[in-house]
């Protein structure tokens, strides 16, 4: 790792620093707020020469901001005059070093922006194909999509540790959600199954009055419910399909991570037939692969152009029981095949009576880019397209199941 600092003037900085902590020392005085700020501040303006501060740092404090300069610094001249810039270097040692430093100073949530930011700016995506990077790096959604980038580039050395990785935030996603979405999808399924002779406490009143409004008694201010309607009890047998549809252009990564946790999820509900599809120009059906997401997404290709028409198409040949069937898209809708034949399949799929729900993004950032007006034509379908958090996706596949209205974000 290159030791430049974002100061201009390393040796004056590093006696203003013994300075300052002898000072506090002798007079065993508390750093005040005033102080505070100006640490902060200094650590975010880097030390340039317009930083204003005239803040020195020393010890920890020091050794944070070198590495915060190799990836942010701009670079200054050295004392011989030389241009100088500030950086990771080529070799892979001094990127595992300040992998180190920065998993030393900076909390998980903080490292994994920086790592990222580290692949965007400084081009580090080739060295993650070395098995001693990624034992260093802290793994997350957004490492696990760059990795599955480099699938097809990554030497055999590197694949047993890059899947090792893989699985691990796997491991930890299917641990936040599983519980969470089983629960959620099993009191859909029970309340979809509906009875007309139910018991007391499985009584829906909602549609029990709605039935029986014709035999409401004015006198009595009262309705006369002559027939019940109740939830049922999901058995063990299928009650509903999933058909979950991804795109797998680039910009999708932290989509096709989620979507293929949440598959093997839904896989494991007796009570859900779930399919899981891939798809750019071509279309790859990796149901047979869903006891393993780990082997799901090595088995995706991220990139590539996007034929929604084709994916749809393969789709909907897949529906053998259109009223008991939820469709998922989940793409940012720049469809590279034929538009008008796109939405005429999902006018089509939910005129046989499937549920078909699109989603721009399945992950915690937000809507990506995405074709507004292939939004827009959707949405005058019935089928809104909104971005959805993995929290929130439980409740969007309980209302599609129970076909109930979506719980759309504001945002959105």
């Amino acid at each position: 790792m290159t030791t430049e600092a974002r100061t201009p003037a390393g040796t004056q900085a590093e006696t203003q620093a013994q300075t300052q902590a002898e000072t506090r020392a002798e007079t065993g005085a508390e750093v005040d707020a005033a102080d505070e700020r100006l640490r902060r501040w200094r650590l975010v303006l880097g030390g340039d020469a317009a930083d204003g501060t005239g803040y020195a740092l020393g010890g920890r404090d020091a050794a944070m901001d070198q590495a915060l300069a190799a990836l942010y610094g701009k670079g200054d001249r050295s004392r011989a005059g030389q241009d100088r810039s500030a950086g990771l270097g080529a070799s892979a040692p001094s990127v595992a070093r300040w992998l180190g430093d920065i998993r030393t100073y900076f909390p998980s949530s903080v490292v994994q922006v920086m790592q990222r930011d580290a692949i965007d700016r400084l081009g580090l995506s080739a060295l993650l194909l070395e098995p001693e990077m990624l034992e260093a790096v802290e793994a997350d959604v957004h490492l696990v999509g760059t990795l599955l980038s480099l699938n097809k580039a990554m030497p055999e050395t590197t694949r047993e540790t890059a899947r090792a990785v893989v699985r691990k935030v796997v491991e930890d996603l299917e641990k936040r959600l599983a519980t969470r979405t089983r629960a959620t999808l099993t009191g859909a399924l029970d309340r979809s199954a509906r009875v007309n002779r139910p018991r007391h406490h499985d009584i829906d009143w909602n549609r029990t009055i709605a039935a029986n409004l014709k035999n409401y008694l004015p006198d009595h201010r009262t309705v006369v419910p002559e027939r019940l309607i109740g939830y049922g009890r999901a058995s063990q047998a299928v009650k509903k399909e999933v058909v979950l549809c991804i795109d797998q252009s680039g910009s999708m990564a932290a989509s096709v991570v989620y979507a293929s946790v949440f598959g093997a999820v839904l896989a494991s509900m007796r009570s859900l037939n779930t399919r899981l599809v891939v798809f750019d120009t071509a279309v790859v059906d990796l149901t047979d692969q869903l006891d393993d997401p780990v082997d799901v997404l090595f088995g995706t290709q991220l990139g590539g152009g996007t034929d929604i028409n084709r994916a749809l198409a393969y789709c909907q040949s897949q529906i053998t029981r259109p009223a008991d069937t939820v469709v998922v898209l989940i793409s940012d809708l720049y469809e590279g095949g034929i538009r008008d034949e796109m939405l005429k399949r999902v006018a089509a799929m939910k005129a046989s009576g499937a549920q078909f729900v699109t989603l721009l993004a399945l992950s915690d950032e937000g809507a990506p880019a995405y074709d507004r007006e292939h939004a827009a034509a959707l949405a005058a379908l019935g089928a809104p397209a909104f971005a959805c958090t993995p929290d929130l996706f439980p409740e969007v596949m309980a209302a599609a199941i129970e076909k109930r209205p979506l719980p759309i974000p504001d945002s959105a």
